[in-house]
């Protein structure tokens, strides 16, 4: 057997294996194109959902919580906290409402951030249209 790597030989190598990586590049490229607009089945983006993403930065709430992912991990993951309260926007408000005024002694707990009505309606719908986002099925399982 000849044991002489070529010139030649090199260069098939790298132009085959550059050829095979461009195509399954395109392959891909062209999937991912394919596949977008079956993914954005969201609801329209109302200013609602704006102000209340507002309110989520002002407040730094990404500073504990995750949101699809993304953000700290001290507190609980919020893309399907929707589906977690039962599908109730009354549930979500109440929960961020009436917390206590100072955290508990010993455990983490979310501060009280005295919203007014307009903000806390505006936070639960930017968290309802997170949650209607196509994350496919992230967070694995209900608890985040």
């Amino acid at each position: 057997m000849n044991e002489v790597f070529t010139k030649s030989m090199a260069r098939n190598i790298y132009f085959g294996g550059s050829l095979f990586f461009v195509l399954i590049f395109l392959a891909l490229t062209f999937h991912t194109i394919k596949t977008i607009p079956e993914l954005d089945n969201r609801a329209a983006l109302t200013e609602q959902v704006k102000h209340g993403k507002e309110v989520w930065e002002n407040n730094n709430c990404i500073g504990c919580h995750t949101l699809l992912g993304e953000g700290a991990y001290f507190a609980p993951e919020l893309g399907n906290v929707y589906q977690r309260y039962g599908e109730s926007r009354e549930a979500i408000k109440a929960f961020i409402q009436f917390r206590p005024a100072e955290g508990i002694p010993g455990r983490r707990s979310m501060p009280q951030f005295n919203l007014t009505d307009e903000e806390l309606d505006a936070v639960v719908e930017f968290l309802v249209y997170s949650s209607q986002i196509n994350t496919q099925n992230w967070p694995p399982n209900i608890q985040g």
